[in-house]
C-alpha cells in the first residue's frame, strides 16, 4: 500500500483519481483544495486530513517526510493548469513521486527545468494519458505499425464537450491560466495523434476563438483536419437527437474509429500502470504540449 497527498481535491476530476486511488489498493493521508466543500472525499478517504491553504499543506508533506513510515509516496495533482509546475516541483521536493493531469505543463520549455528537478531529487514526475491505454486506440497504433511504411493517411477529428457559461468567467475562460481550448479539451487527443502517427510537422490553424478552433496538423503518417468546440451550437444533430452535450468522431481514410465507451476506468489503469513500473513521463508528453503550445501562440489563416 502506497501512501497518496491530493492536490485539488475539489476539482471536476479529482474523483477519477480518488476513485484510482482506492481501487489500486492505496490510501490517500492528506488533501489541499481552497474551496473547502469536500463532501466526497466521504465516500473514499473519511480520514484524510484535509488543508485549504498551500503552506500548511507544504507544512504537513514535510513533517510526514521526515518519518520513514509516514512519508507520501505519491502526490496526484488536479488543481488549475498554471499551477501544475509549482505543484509538481511542492511533491518532489517533499520526496514524493508526482502523478500530474493534463497537461503537465503549459510551456515546453518548462519540461526541461522539471527534467533537471527529477535528477536532483531520484523522483519520478508522471502524467495522465489515459487514451493511451484505450483497447480501440491501442489496436489503431498497431494496425498502422503493421500497415504500409510509407503510407500518410488522412484522419478528421471532430471533439465537442459543451461548456456552459461558468467555463469563461472560470480558469478554465483565461488563456494564460489554461492554455486555452487546445490545451483544455484538445491535448489528449493532440496526445493520441502523436502517439500512433509520428513526428509533429506543421499545423495550419483556420479558427482560432475563445471557444473553438479548427485546423489541419501533419504529422509523420497522417494529415489531420481538426475541430474542437465548446459551443453547444456546434453539436451534430445525432447528438442532440441523443441529449448528448458530448461528442467525439474520429475518421480515418473515410472509415469512421469507434471509441466513445471505455473511458470510464481508464485513470485506474493509469494508476495500475504506474504502479506496476510503468506510467508515462515528460518526454512522452512533450510532444502534445508543443503541439498545444503552437496552436495558442499561432495566428490563424484565411481559407
Amino acid at each position: 500500500m502506497k501512501r497518496f497527498a491530493l492536490i485539488g481535491a475539489a476539482g471536476y476530476i479529482a474523483p477519477r483519481h480518488l476513485k484510482a486511488i482506492k481501487e489500486t489498493g492505496n490510501e490517500l493521508v492528506c488533501a489541499l483544495d481552497p474551496y473547502d466543500g469536500i463532501g466526497i472525499l466521504d465516500s473514499f478517504f473519511p480520514q484524510a486530513d484535509f488543508f485549504t491553504e498551500p503552506e500548511r499543506f507544504d507544512r504537513h508533506l514535510d513533517k510526514l517526510r521526515r518519518n520513514f513510515e509516514l512519508k507520501v509516496d505519491y502526490v496526484s495533482i488536479c488543481s488549475p493548469n498554471y499551477l501544475h509546475d509549482a505543484h509538481i516541483r511542492m511533491a518532489l521536493r517533499n520526496g514524493a513521486n508526482a502523478i500530474c493531469e493534463k497537461p503537465l505543463v503549459l510551456n515546453p520549455w518548462n519540461l526541461d527545468a522539471l527534467q533537471e528537478i527529477e535528477i536532483e531529487t531520484g523522483k519520478k514526475i508522471y502524467t495522465i494519458l489515459q487514451l493511451r491505454l484505450h483497447p480501440t486506440i491501442q489496436q489503431l497504433k498497431k494496425n498502422i505499425e503493421e500497415g504500409p511504411k510509407d503510407k500518410v493517411y488522412d484522419v478528421d477529428l471532430v471533439y465537442i464537450a459543451c461548456r456552459g457559461k461558468w467555463y469563461f468567467i472560470s480558469w478554465k475562460g483565461d488563456i494564460h491560466k489554461s492554455g486555452g481550448i487546445s490545451t483544455n479539451i484538445g491535448i489528449h487527443f493532440f496526445d493520441m495523434l502523436g502517439w500512433i502517427f509520428g513526428d509533429f510537422k506543421g499545423v495550419e490553424i483556420y479558427v482560432n476563438q475563445p471557444d473553438k478552433a479548427s485546423g489541419k496538423l501533419h504529422f509523420e503518417k497522417a494529415n489531420v483536419n481538426w475541430t474542437l468546440s465548446v459551443d453547444e451550437n456546434d453539436l451534430p444533430q445525432e447528438a442532440i437527437e441523443a441529449k448528448k452535450r458530448t461528442f467525439r468522431k474520429i475518421i480515418i481514410e473515410g472509415q469512421e474509429m469507434e471509441f466513445s465507451e471505455g473511458f470510464t476506468d481508464l485513470h485506474t489503469s493509469s494508476y495500475q500502470d504506474i504502479m506496476t513500473g510503468g506510467g508515462f513521463g515528460i518526454e512522452d508528453a512533450r510532444k502534445s504540449i508543443q503541439i498545444a503550445s503552437r496552436l495558442r501562440n499561432q495566428k490563424s489563416i484565411n481559407i
